[in-house]
């Protein structure tokens, strides 16, 4: 049964949750509070009906409070609510697993984790240890880009390159270095889809070569489409061009699909719809639709068996976490691939990206607005910065989309968008609708 917005829904003291990357000041003296979910929609403490216009954090991509992902929940925590990863397991660790695996051709196997967060800094270790047991030890460097976002382990903010998870946390890992971000409003402002302009900007990774020799660096990390640092689409051709460094240098590929695995793109994964492999790739958010915290480390067919060279009954790896592959992740995971399957969700979010493409950029000329970018079932409108408040003008935004019933995210002074996949062409209206009201007496 629904639970029913009220008073005994809403907390009586706000104050001793210390909330992620939030104005906690602000926020607790106007809280937004939501209580319920399903399908689209959010429900506020006080009934008011909210359009879920960013999958929840970029992570609910069936929708909320889908039954079957409810239902395999239930079941499976009335039976074995928990079990060890380190030397022992479960059936269904190894069902997803492979499962998992076959939703991609050349890669072999999975390391579990709980978050994006924890998939990049286990996808790091994994290339620094890769390069290790192949005898290539002196690849330390790791190479992140500008503007990257890689979560907020202390692997990902080094390779990451936003100032403000950074900043305030020291010197970070060494040996790390950072490509040129691909942003440029000059060339590409406007574009629908891949800009044309920009694919010789990884080349920039040829000169972070020529500067430290291609035989100290393990790995090149980049998300397809950067996403929490405001939906940069990559130019055409640039994560080819990557590739083909990255091989003639013997260096590992790392995509970071967080955001972009599991049908954002409308294919699988990111690589499948750039049709260029890395050798790893993270994961999370999508893998269990957000209803249980999961991730997981995809590795190219080759890497898992680089270790095995280990002696007999010797741990191979010596990397994991308490609650790698848990069983409530798991029957969740299961339950949510099966569910993009059945009801045909990556198909449908191709079918949905041209209409939703030509929504976001029916707002070009809008108040503010200095540049749109889309892909896939993403998408993004960048406002100008009012001078000496960065982020005020976007912020002020998301108060009043809010409002008026539709959550968006912003990020610097972007409003980024990533609907559920389940989004019908009437919602996509009033997702572009509401925020052209807002543009239109924004400050």
């Amino acid at each position: 049964m629904p639970l029913a917005a009220n008073e005994s829904t809403k907390p009586n003291d706000l104050e001793s949750f210390w909330m992620p990357f939030t104005s906690n000041r602000d926020f607790k003296q106007n809280p937004r509070l939501f209580v319920e979910a399903e399908g689209m929609h959010y429900i506020t403490a006080d009934g008011r009906r909210v359009l879920d216009g960013t999958s929840g954090l970029w992570c609910s991509n069936a929708g909320h409070r889908r039954k079957p992902i409810v239902d395999a929940i239930k079941k499976q925590a009335e039976v074995l609510d928990f079990a060890p990863a380190f030397q022992m397991g479960h059936p269904l660790s190894f069902e997803f697993a492979s499962r998992l695996t076959q939703m991609i051709e050349g890669f072999d196997h999975v390391f579990f984790t709980n978050s994006g967060s924890e998939s990049v800094d286990t996808a790091l270790k994994i290339a620094l240890a890769y390069q290790r047991a192949r005898g290539q030890g002196t690849r330390t460097r790791l190479i992140g880009r500008e503007r990257g976002y890689h979560g907020v382990g202390f692997g990902g903010i080094s390779v990451g390159g936003i100032v403000g998870n950074r900043k305030q946390f020291g010197t970070l890992l060494n040996g790390v270095d950072h490509m040129r971000h691909t942003h440029d409003m000059e060339h590409n402002a406007y574009t629908k889809g891949e800009p044309d302009w920009g694919a010789h900007l990884a080349d920039d990774l040829e000169r972070i070569v020529a500067l430290h020799d291609a035989s100290t660096i393990a790995a090149v990390i980049v998300e397809p489409v950067a996403g929490s640092t405001g939906v940069l689409i990559p130019p055409k051709g640039y994560l080819q061009r990557l590739r083909d460094i990255c091989d003639k240098h013997g260096i590992l590929l790392i995509f970071d699909e967080v955001i972009t695995g599991f049908g954002r793109l409308g294919t699988p994964f990111g690589s499948d719809y750039f049709g260029v492999k890395p050798d790893i790739f993270t994961t999370a958010k999508g893998i269990t639709n957000a209803t249980v915290p999961m991730g997981a480390v995809f590795c190219r067919d080759g890497i898992y068996d680089a270790f095995m060279d280990a002696p007999e009954g010797a741990i191979e790896l010596f990397h994991g976490y308490t609650y790698s592959g848990h069983p409530l992740a798991c029957a969740a995971g299961l339950a949510t691939i099966d569910l993009y399957r059945d009801e045909g969700l990556f198909e449908r979010a191709a079918e949905l990206a041209p209409y939703w493409e030509d929504a976001m950029h029916s707002l070009k000329g809008s108040n503010h607005v200095i540049d749109i970018r889309n892909l896939g079932m993403v998408g993004a409108i960048e406002l100008e910065g009012i001078a000496g408040k960065p982020t005020a003008r976007a912020m002020d935004a998301f108060k009043q989309c809010y409002d008026k019933g539709l959550l968006v995210r912003t990020t610097g002074d972007i409003i980024a968008l990533s609907p559920p996949l389940i989004v019908e062409k009437g919602q996509i209206d009033f997702i572009a609708d509401t925020i052209g009201d807002v543009l239109r007496t924004l400050h």
